[in-house]
């Protein structure tokens, strides 16, 4: 284990070569299965003109994942496909069935075993709910909000605390699965020998970036030039860059961590993944110790930069976002927060010029999912 880092140096990572390195795409059929969910629309794609000035760029957009299919926040795009993968493999179905018969197939039925740092648990119990299943959600004790955890329980999941951080309790659920037959772990971070349910999941948020695509497309801009992504153990920013860099347009890509946790841009600076002594943070979906195992190839070849951010920095981004109509958390407004550091001018000769055209920020949940 290493320490967070403290010196300025440590705080800012870049790699412009990184939007060069080429990588095959998400599957196809990912967005098709998400618009056959009930309640499914894209989530809106908001020009922020005053921001765009502020940071000297053309223009601004915040990608608001605050209301994603009745839950406060992206994580359920991972979650329903990744249990509907697993799902299927479980039962021997063919990947693509409606979920109605899904839940009649699912005989005898499971338990939905995960732990969380607070959306993801969330979003696996409300898929345990719609297929008529039972979920167990592992939580580090004092690591998630009482509201989240409330919000949870109100699914129908049980709640287990685990007196230990993020890291542990992931542990603990996948020991809790191992020692049930009837448990099937979805769990969205990876190890050696549990990375399938963790792709599909990574898999299941590429319905994020294709949305950003059609809207940038429909507002009549270029492909966006900046794609700030918040980072826990990565597995989003696999996403973007499984979506970034199997396209046609190649922006470049900041990962922004809380300076609590940043095991992300430790592990870029020691190019190996490690594990950091994590503090506490406002932050609570990002703190993360150790990057999962199947995001760190891609991570590590092609993020462009990364950048960790104060709780300070990251609630006045979120104070921003809402006065102008945006309801970001702590963890959403940390992309706020991290292009701001990122367009610093120490750092922003390091970016690509196309940076300066159009940025997108991905607010990756909304004022309730983590209260602070």
């Amino acid at each position: 284990m290493v320490t967070a880092p403290t010196s300025l140096d440590l705080s800012w990572f870049a790699r412009p070569s990184a939007r060069a390195w080429t990588c095959p795409p998400a599957p196809g059929d990912v967005a098709s299965f998400h618009r056959g969910l009930p309640g499914y629309a894209p989530t809106p794609l908001v020009e922020l003109p005053s921001l765009a000035a502020e940071l000297g760029v053309g223009r601004l957009f915040v990608k608001d994942e605050s209301a994603r299919l009745g839950l406060p926040a992206f994580k359920i795009l991972g979650a329903s496909w990744g249990v509907h993968r697993a799902l299927c493999d479980h039962y021997g179905l063919a990947p693509g069935i409606p979920l109605g018969r899904l839940r009649e197939a699912a005989r005898p039925p499971v338990r939905l075993v995960t732990a969380t740092d607070g959306n993801h648990g969330r979003a696996v119990a409300a898929m345990a709910r719609l297929l008529g299943l039972a979920a167990d959600v592992f939580v580090p004790q004092g690591g998630v909000h009482p509201a989240a955890v409330a919000a949870i329980k109100e699914e129908g999941a049980g709640v287990t605390e685990v007196p230990a951080p993020y890291d542990e309790a992931v542990r603990v659920a996948a020991d809790a699965a191992a020692a049930g037959s009837s448990a099937v772990l979805v769990q969205d971070t990876a190890w050696p020998g549990y990375e399938r349910v963790p792709q599909w999941i990574v898999d299941g948020y590429s319905t994020l970036f294709t949305e950003i695509d059609d809207q940038l497309a429909s507002a009549g801009t270029a492909p966006a030039g900046l794609v700030a992504v918040p980072a826990g153990v990565g597995s989003l920013a696999q996403a973007a860059v499984t979506h970034y860099r199997s396209g046609r347009s190649a922006p470049t890509l900041l990962c922004v961590e809380p300076d609590a946790a940043p095991c992300v841009l430790t592990s870029l600076h020691h190019d190996r993944p490690v594990t950091v002594e994590t503090g506490t943070t406002s932050m609570a979906g990002l703190n993360c110790a150790t990057p999962s195992s199947l995001a760190w190839p891609y991570l590590r070849s092609g993020v462009d930069a990364a950048v960790a951010v104060t709780d300070t920095d990251a609630a006045q981004a979120a104070r921003d976002l809402i006065s102008l109509g945006v309801p970001a958390g702590p963890c959403g407004a940390a992309s706020l927060a991290g292009t701001r550091a990122a367009l610093a001018s120490h750092n922003r000769s390091a970016l690509a010029p196309e940076h300066a055209d159009t940025i997108v920020l991905l607010s990756t949940e909304g004022t309730t999912a983590n209260p602070a």
